[in-house]
């Protein structure tokens, strides 16, 4: 098959959602408390949909397992990334994910190592990322006489940075911040704090303190990006974090901008503007709009994108493919 893979997101509801994601990208939204969309996903918690083309209706997740070609005949068991879209209209909690160890131990599933882009965020909007603690011993104290000021690290965003969430790391996306999130497909999150909070029925959400504390990296470190920038003419690619798990670019298309397919397959999100999609030589043209989803498969070498808009792209990292 030679075309791109359009998805279907799926929506989530959370205690922090809201109604941005129908505003900014036009989302038909099942209520108002929407705080996540899937939008490239094959996780069992809330899998896509192709959207069009000769495999429309089929899920992701059936897809990687029925067509492996289309994605470079991968050794994982299961689609590794997932791609979101989170609107927090309140805080989150403060959480921590594990490594791949101690989620297939614990949970049964991948860790989480993930990273952000900042689609929004309003005047004086703050990302909770690190911490301050230098020993298990201090992490777990503060975290018992719940000291949080003391203990958190609090960093103001705007719209365009860009941060990279190794697994251990205790962190929060603040109120009035949308982000897109690449990241393993998992859905493992250790709860360290929030806010006291209780849901419709008047309870608090689960706390995992003790698994928050197995897996915290102590001393926390910000990790060293390196973003380097490509132009081709007026467009751009920002290469924002090339990891184990995933690698992530930003393209700023400007006119006409051509591509080769670097890995096995790449995800594309489409945050601003509108375009359009040609693969390879073929002239046939696939219409490209903010809030699209899609997949360029393994079986794609090359394509080029014309128009005036931004894609958040990413690929398959080392331990991936």
């Amino acid at each position: 098959m030679k075309e791109p893979i359009f998805l279907e997101p799926v929506f989530q509801e959370k205690i922090w959602g809201g109604q941005k994601l129908h505003q900014k990208f036009e989302y038909d939204l099942p209520n108002d408390k929407i705080g996540e969309c899937w939008a490239i996903s094959a996780h069992p918690h809330g899998v896509s949909s192709v959207k069009s083309g000769q495999f429309k209706g089929v899920k992701l997740d059936e897809l990687w397992q029925q067509q492996p070609e289309l994605f470079g005949n991968s050794k994982e068991e299961v689609f590794p990334l997932l791609i979101k879209i989170l609107d927090a209209a309140d805080d989150l909690s403060v959480q921590v994910h594990p490594d791949d160890d101690y989620g297939k131990m614990h949970a049964g599933e991948l860790g989480k190592t993930e990273c952000w882009y900042v689609i929004d965020a309003e005047p004086g909007a703050e990302i909770i990322y690190g911490h301050t603690a230098t020993s298990k011993e201090e992490l777990k104290q503060l975290i018992d006489e719940g000291k949080w000021e003391q203990l958190l690290t609090r960093v103001p965003v705007k719209a365009g940075d860009f941060y990279f969430v190794p697994s251990g790391t205790i962190h929060a996306i603040g109120k009035g911040i949308m982000i897109l999130e690449t990241q393993q497909s998992s859905d493992t999150t250790y709860r360290v704090y929030d806010y006291d909070r209780v849901d419709a029925e008047g309870n608090h959400r689960d706390l995992h303190l003790q698994e928050s504390i197995d897996v915290t990296t102590v001393p926390h470190i910000n990790p060293i990006l390196g973003i380097k920038q490509t132009n081709q003419g007026e467009s751009s690619v920002s290469t924002f974090i090339e990891s184990d798990y995933f690698n992530v670019y930003d393209w700023i298309v400007s006119g006409i901008m051509k591509f080769k397919q670097t890995s096995t397959y790449t995800n594309a999100s489409v945050l601003n503007g509108f375009g359009y999609l040609y693969l390879e030589d073929d002239n046939k043209a696939y219409e490209v709009k903010k809030g699209d989803h899609f997949i360029i498969p393994a079986t794609i070498s090359s394509w080029k994108i014309e128009g005036d808009v931004q894609i958040i792209a990413s690929t398959p990292g080392t331990k991936n493919k």
